[in-house]
């Protein structure tokens, strides 16, 4: 998103924030949520209702009304208050508001999840789901081909994550199954986990070893970045056979490399110059 687009978003998820503030318990939580996600497919389904809804030349007033109208009766009360939120803000292109929308769907998922004490779980069995996805060519097609019904992809789903992942996670899997929005899959599971790790303000690490790490080593190293970088640090692990002792850690854009290979390609670099 641009500026004027990121300026809004901001501006929503503080009426988000205020909005889950004042519900009670996962359940009103997940509502939202899943009432978000309607949302966000009308906005996708429907490109003249979303060039009208965005457009800066009608007054924002208009626009809330036309939302209203459309909505009353159908979500609740403080889903259509979000959606008037979000339809009264500046956007800088139409496909901004249901990217904006899902984003405050993802979010209303995840502070469920956090309400039951499974936000760590979540994190971890998005990213854990989205490199099964991203290794497994005939996985990945099956559940992103849209000529395959979405009952199909659905009892796929369960047979390989039934019983095996929390409710949030099968939640946010299906609606990413259900509704790529023109995204792979695995590319919309690494953007609900990064939503996810946002909703706490910590950064998530991405950590390529050649065998696993003790917990002890596992806390020295997440207390280590949480030093370097003054915020909680979420750590997901990755067995590389690439990685040749040592580690590679990726956190945000920088990618710091304490391999064996990655020292060896740093003096073959300074040998040929």
């Amino acid at each position: 998103m641009r500026g004027m687009s990121r300026a809004s978003l901001a501006d929503v998820k503080e009426r988000l924030d205020a909005v889950l503030a004042g519900s009670d318990g996962p359940e009103a939580a997940e509502q939202l949520g899943d009432q978000l996600f309607a949302v966000t497919g009308l906005l996708d389904d429907q490109a003249r209702l979303r060039r009208v809804l965005s457009d800066p030349t009608r007054a924002a007033s208009a626009r809330q009304s036309l939302a209203e109208g459309l909505l009353r009766g159908k979500i609740s009360p403080p889903a259509l208050e979000l959606v008037a939120t979000l339809v009264a803000e500046n956007w800088s292109e139409p496909a901004d508001l249901p990217d904006a929308a899902e984003q405050l769907a993802v979010l209303a998922v995840v502070e469920a999840a956090d309400r039951q004490g499974e936000l760590d779980d979540v994190e971890d069995e998005l990213f854990r789901f989205g490199r099964v996805v991203n290794a497994d060519a005939q996985l990945r097609i099956a559940l992103s081909d849209p000529f395959i019904e979405a009952g199909r992809k659905n009892d796929l789903l369960q047979a390989l994550l039934g019983g095996k992942v929390t409710e949030p996670t099968m939640r946010l899997v299906s609606q990413a199954t259900g509704r790529p929005r023109g995204r792979s899959l695995d590319v919309s599971l690494d953007e609900y986990a990064h939503l996810a790790a946002e909703r706490r303000e910590r950064l998530v690490a991405e950590v390529h070893v050649a065998i696993a790490l003790s917990a002890e080593q596992r806390d020295r190293l997440r207390r280590a970045l949480v030093a370097a970088y003054s915020r909680d640090v979420h750590l997901n692990i990755v067995l590389d056979p690439k990685v040749i002792g040592g580690i590679s850690v990726q956190i945000a854009d920088e990618i710091i490399d304490g391999t064996m290979a990655g020292r060896l390609a740093g003096l073959r670099q300074r040998m040929a110059a």
